[in-house]
């Protein structure tokens, strides 16, 4: 957890400073596609960096389980599915730049006015299927569960602090709410704001995790 939202954070910057991200994601194909293939190999890198980053929620997910299971097991079992759906949802929406993106960039560039705008459809429709619907919506609304079921568990354990729990709590309702910024901007000022409490809140819950040391399962001695 950690270690991905320090990733995280210096795959964002780059791609910010290189490729006008997030914004970009809004433009059209004739503005987008050339100035992704004009980020180079290395923007191309750093798109097929990024879209393995979300694995990360595979080994949280696991790591929030075997920690509170023990007060909540049923949740901690729901959290743990919805931590796999968010790395495989999120995965494969992101993947799209480095790969189908990129040939559509490459095309594109070479093509004549009526295929370009073939070209932009289906451009079009990857960044509404792979990107709005899969990626962002049932990733981010994957991972707020994942936080909101993890951070009920935190209330009832005496080793979290209780500040750690509302936080995880608020991100996790702030992620819920933030996801509907593609349908309506009245949201869009939660979903930057979250962009700013997500990392924070995974090197907090990270550092929960480390902190925490599983009990050993009690013996029970013959008669």
């Amino acid at each position: 957890m950690i270690l991905g939202a320090t990733a995280f954070l210096g795959v964002f910057a780059v791609l910010a400073a290189r490729f006008d991200y997030p914004a970009v994601l809004d433009g059209p194909a004739n503005t987008v596609l050339p100035q992704l293939l004009a980020t180079g190999q290395l923007g191309r890198a750093v798109w097929a960096l990024y879209a393995f980053l979300p694995l990360i929620w595979l080994p949280a997910g696991v790591g929030a389980y075997c920690a509170f299971r023990g007060t909540h097991p049923g949740a901690m079992l729901l959290a743990l599915q919805f931590a796999i759906m968010a790395a495989i949802s999120m995965m494969l929406g992101l993947m799209r730049w480095p790969s189908i993106h990129w040939r559509l960039a490459e095309a594109y560039v070479a093509a004549d006015p009526g295929q370009r705008d073939v070209l932009a459809a289906v451009f079009d429709g990857l960044n509404s299927y792979l990107g709005n619907y899969l990626g962002e919506f049932l990733g981010e609304l994957s991972f707020s569960i994942f936080f909101l079921l993890s951070a009920w568990a935190m209330t009832r354990s005496a080793s979290v602090p209780r500040w750690v729990a509302a936080m995880g709590l608020i991100t996790g309702a702030a992620g819920l709410v933030g996801m509907f910024r593609n349908m309506t901007p009245a949201v869009a000022t939660v979903a930057s704001i979250n962009n700013y409490l997500l990392p924070l809140w995974m090197i907090v819950f990270g550092v929960v995790l480390l902190r925490h040391r599983m009990q050993e399962p009690s013996t029970i001695e013959p008669h």
